[in-house]
């Protein structure tokens, strides 16, 4: 099955061109990263595939359905999305746990579902498995940047989605923060039972092992898309970002520098 298909799409807001003929196919199980310079159009991607945003021209599809031809309420049930939007819209007071079981209906508060005992003890477990059981019952306000994301994606889990979508998940955090939660992606990615995701961001030092495509955005373009052995060259990235630069490979992580 075919979790996302791009055909020919262009984003247009306010007059200014967002994305422009935009091809790309995301299989179901895949581990996708999209990687481009501030402003390259990644989140406008990821908003486009969860519902939030229809294309100007050509046809998105997310999970076999159409883009202007599904009720995106349902759709969006089917899927799961991590976001500093969502981050900054949660209740001060909201425990972590909570942020955890709403997941389950894409809700921002458990009092407007149903939760029995079994979704306290499938959300515990996200926590733990993640190596946050401690943090279960702080609040919200108290959690800390890296701690927050790693709530967010236990959340996004929480549902049990067909497709993840996160959008630069390691944005603010600090060194042992990033590590952590590159660590927890990698964990994922390795797990068949896991669907399909795709992860955003503009640092080739955060793609988690295990991620296996990426698409290259410049200006709303794309640069390449494919296996990430084959993407993820300095001559593609010399045109997605700009510049010169230098690509090195340790123990399945990369890293970046320019040369000039």
């Amino acid at each position: 099955m075919v979790s996302l298909r791009f055909d020919a799409v262009d984003l247009v807001r306010d007059g200014v061109s967002v994305l422009s003929a935009v091809d790309w196919v995301v299989q179901d199980g895949e581990r996708w990263v999209v990687l481009g310079p501030n402003g390259s159009g990644k989140t406008s991607l990821l908003q486009l595939a969860s519902g939030y945003q229809h294309p100007s021209r050509g046809t998105v599809e997310v999970l076999g359905l159409r883009l202007g031809r599904v009720d995106v309420r349902d759709l969006r049930t089917r899927l799961a999305l991590t976001s500093a939007a969502l981050a900054n819209i949660l209740r001060p007071g909201v425990r972590a746990i909570e942020v955890v079981m709403a997941g389950k209906h894409a809700a921002l508060e458990t009092w407007w579902n149903h939760y029995d005992d079994g979704d306290r003890a499938r959300a515990d477990a996200l926590l733990a498995a993640a190596g946050f059981a401690d943090i279960a019952e702080r609040r919200w306000s108290q959690l800390s940047e890296g701690e927050r994301q790693q709530v967010l994606l236990a959340r996004a889990l929480m549902g049990q989605p067909e497709l993840v979508l996160l959008d630069e998940p390691n944005a603010g955090l600090d060194l042992a923060a990033r590590e952590r939660l590159l660590s927890r992606l990698a964990q994922l990615a390795a797990d068949d039972r896991v669907p399909t995701m795709v992860l955003v961001t503009h640092h080739v030092e955060e793609i988690p092992p295990g991620f296996d495509h990426l698409l290259l955005l410049r200006e709303g373009r794309v640069v390449a898309a494919g296996a990430i052995e084959d993407t993820l060259t300095e001559p593609a990235l010399d045109a997605t970002f700009g510049v010169k630069v230098s690509l090195t490979r340790a123990s399945g992580r990369w890293a970046l520098r320019g040369t000039r």
